[in-house]
């Protein structure tokens, strides 16, 4: 992936959402009504365009060198990652492990460009979705591509890819035919025993096949900041990430969707612009 030049924002592959009513939300056996996904209504938008990928490493990188923006992450010191990210030695020691959810380590120094930590770095992944990025850094980083961050409404409209009332972006099932998963989700028992990788894959991963709207990882991946009128100090986040499981976390289904304080990093959120 040639790396954008010094000062220019990359250049965003668009989709045109045309404007119309959608059915938002889900109010059905799966939906958790304490995370505020129902009741389903009708929701009336304008056309607008959206990002079909999320933010890659070297489209944050370009933004980086032209405004010398200092992460949330970077400023804080810290930030949290998946414990089965980290080399063995890290993963033992437990003294940073959030509590009720010990799978999430506290790293010192993890940011958006050292995704485990010191000793690891974005330079292999340029296409791989930034992470480590708080709701502040993707407000930023919109601020200066000309554009913003995609309502909830909007975001779900575009993953929904124009399929009325289905679990997902391509319809009602996680897995094809052959037995793939669709997306990429954990893979095994939640969160020690995975059968496969724990960790984001590029935004144009084929098992991120595009939507109606010709999205790519609106289920699983990364999360997805949202923007919304603040009420208080939490922002919406939608999509699921690499971590989701129906055991732990049925968030990657397209009505799906989940808070957290405007200020919080991690290796599994992300975000798209619109």
């Amino acid at each position: 992936m040639p790396a954008p030049s010094p000062g220019a924002a990359p250049a965003t592959d668009w989709r045109d959402i045309p404007g119309g009513r959608f059915r938002m939300g889900n109010d059905g056996p799966d939906a958790d009504p304490a995370d505020g996904e129902g009741p389903v209504r009708d929701v009336a938008l304008p056309a607008y365009r959206i990002a079909a990928t999320t933010v890659t490493n070297a489209g944050f990188a370009a933004f980086v060198r032209s405004t010398r923006h200092v992460t949330t992450a970077e400023r804080t010191g810290r930030s949290f990652v998946f414990y089965l990210q980290l080399p063995e030695a890290m993963r033992a020691d437990r003294a940073m492990a959030v509590r009720g959810t010990p799978w999430w380590i506290a790293v010192e120094h993890a940011s958006w460009q050292r995704p485990e930590g010191p000793g690891s770095h974005v330079l292999d992944r340029p296409d791989h979705p930034v992470v480590h990025v708080s709701w502040h850094d993707a407000l930023a980083y919109a601020a200066w591509a000309g554009a913003r961050l995609p309502s909830e409404a909007e975001w779900e409209r575009a993953a929904r890819g124009g399929l009325e009332g289905k679990r997902f972006a391509w319809g009602d099932d996680l897995r094809d035919a052959g037995g793939r998963l669709r997306c990429n989700v954990f893979r095994g028992e939640f969160p020690d025993r995975p059968e496969a990788g724990w960790t984001p894959g590029p935004v144009d991963a084929s098992d991120g096949e595009p939507n109606g709207f010709g999205l790519r990882n609106v289920c699983g991946n990364v999360w997805e900041w949202c923007d919304a009128p603040p009420r208080d100090d939490t922002r919406p986040l939608r999509g699921g990430s690499f971590l989701c499981h129906d055991s732990y976390c049925n968030r990657y289904r397209v009505a799906a969707r989940t808070t957290n304080t405007a200020d919080s990093t991690a290796s599994n959120i992300g975000f798209r612009i619109a």
